[in-house]
């Protein structure tokens, strides 16, 4: 039986409102206990609209009894390091959403304050999708052999990047990046805020970006505006070994002499036709053995929904040292810095060079 985490939550925007609708959605598993809101105003409305109780300051929310097991921060960008530090002098630990600060100044002197401290996570949930999920095992297995490149096609920046380093096993070494950005009609139906009735293509850009970490390892980035909400583009990854590779679910390999084999992700979905089990993702399986099996069935959960759950469970069992950090600070700071470098390099027109950085382990 898993223990029931409580968090806080610093913020009461988009993203802040995924982590309060997974205490609602799973309250065996987790529990709001105060989001932190600036103004009475606007704590009213998130008391009245999410049901949940609110404070005006970070010192409100983590002292007296209920003091929660940990706290979620999804503020600005520019606020975001300043609740950590305050969080983390109050011995806090801290789940802070992506990117823990807004440029690689601020993660070099946020790592400064608060690296050591052992108490920031952050709250990047690109690898605890379950297709990645898999994905992630499969190459971890040797499926592919030993993985030299990744091409990615689907998320934004650190968000691409986490996946790319994770597949890669790519640590905190210097990258060489280059990047260009090409612009071109497409039809943006569906944004955010749901379907926009566009008549007619607008320009739309794209950055193309290739990551060199050495070691024979390498990334190709693809990213068009809009990508995550539009239907008309699709998710793409491919990752390539010295025995294989695997295009989105499509494994092939080399097996023995003159022998190459194919084999599938497939995902076990309930719920389809005659299935009465109810709409839920069951598992992903890769030749029988089962690689990413859903800890949350029964809460009909979207994909997106099961990586912030995946996330909050992974981060509750390292608080209570039944498992490893789920994604430190040093990770997240090396995703965001190579982000930073590929917009660097599209907007210089000439390579960039990311070099060892204070929060780099030996690797």
């Amino acid at each position: 039986m898993s223990r029931l985490l409580t968090y806080g939550v610093v913020g009461s925007g988009w993203r802040a409102e995924f982590f309060v609708r997974m205490a609602r959605l799973l309250p065996d598993r987790f529990a709001v206990s105060a989001v932190v809101t600036r103004t009475a105003e606007r704590g009213a409305e998130i008391e009245r609209t999410w049901g949940v109780p609110t404070a005006r300051t970070i010192s409100e929310l983590v002292a007296g009894p209920g003091r929660p097991d940990m706290v979620v921060v999804a503020a600005p960008w520019q606020v975001t390091p300043v609740a950590i530090r305050e969080l983390v002098a109050a011995r806090m630990p801290v789940l802070a959403e992506t990117p823990p600060a807004p440029d690689a100044a601020e993660l070099r002197s946020l790592w400064a304050d608060v690296g050591t401290s052992g108490l920031v996570q952050v709250a990047e949930h690109s690898p605890f999708m379950p297709a990645h999920v898999a994905r992630i095992a499969a190459v971890e297995r040797g499926a592919v052999g030993q993985a030299t490149s990744v091409q990615i096609s689907s998320t934004h920046l650190y968000h691409a990047v986490a996946v790319i380093r994770r597949l890669l096993g790519a640590g905190h070494g210097e990258v060489t990046v280059r990047a260009s950005t090409f612009t071109a009609p497409l039809l943006d139906p569906v944004s955010r805020d749901g379907w926009s009735d566009a008549p007619a293509p607008a320009p739309a850009a794209t950055l193309l970006a290739t990551l060199d970490f050495g070691d024979a390892r390498s990334a190709l980035y693809d990213f068009t505006d809009n990508q995550w909400h539009n239907p008309l583009r699709a998710n793409r990854i491919v990752v390539r070994g010295s025995n294989g590779e695997l295009v989105d679910d499509r494994l092939v390999r080399f097996t023995g002499p003159r022998t190459v084999v194919e084999s599938r992700l497939v995902r076990r979905q309930s719920g389809i036709e005659q299935d009465l089990e109810g709409f839920d993702l069951d598992h992903v399986s890769l030749d029988g053995e089962v690689l990413y099996r859903n800890a949350f069935v029964g809460a009909r959960l979207a994909d997106d929904d099961l990586a912030v759950a995946g996330l909050l469970a992974a981060t509750a069992a390292w608080l209570h040292d039944d498992g490893p950090a789920p994604y430190p600070l040093a990770e997240a700071s090396q995703d965001h810095l190579l982000g930073l470098a590929i917009q660097e390099a599209a907007c210089a027109g000439e390579p960039v060079r990311t070099a060892r950085e204070p929060w780099a382990t030996r690797d």
